[in-house]
């Protein structure tokens, strides 16, 4: 969380989202699991 010179607040975030590699990949290796389960 940082503040900038008018004394205000900024809030930045990240998460994974629907489209994300990351969990794209995730779902990838569920399935191979899976499948080989």
């Amino acid at each position: 969380m940082d503040r900038n010179r008018q004394g205000k607040w900024l809030f930045t975030s990240e998460s994974v989202t629907e489209g994300h590699p990351d969990k794209i990949c995730d779902q990838i290796s569920d399935a191979i699991v899976d499948a080989i389960l």
